[in-house]
């Protein structure tokens, strides 16, 4: 039931992430289902190869470069699911990864709390 909440949760950060961020744009509720799920793959797969091979570039620029890793697996995903989920651009995948993790991870902090008790 969690992943299923987790899931939901992930496409109307998706969904959210598409009104406010120009550039970035999906068609309707099934669009960002899929499209979150494509996101969580591609980074559970890509995304984690892709942070341990430049994990020494990652130290060098403090981590920003995650930013820019994160950036280009919206841009795969884009290229993946078109016309469903579309990103216009670097600078629009870009802001929309940094607007993407924050909104995820408010929205989980709001309906899935910590389990430790605070």
């Amino acid at each position: 039931m969690r992943i299923l909440l987790n899931w939901v949760l992930s496409a109307l950060a998706v969904w959210i992430v598409s009104q406010v961020v120009h550039g970035i744009s999906v068609s309707g509720i099934k669009g960002a289902l899929i499209a979150a799920l494509v996101i969580g793959f591609i980074n559970a797969t890509i995304g984690a190869l892709l942070k341990i091979l430049t994990f020494p570039l990652t130290l060098l620029t403090l981590g920003l470069f995650w930013f820019v890793i994160n950036a280009l697996m919206l841009e795969l995903a884009s290229a993946l699911l078109s016309p469903s989920f579309q990103v216009r651009g670097f600078f629009a995948a870009f802001v929309g990864a940094i607007v993407l993790s924050l909104v995820n991870l408010l929205l989980k902090g709001i309906v899935m709390p910590s389990r430790d008790g605070r």
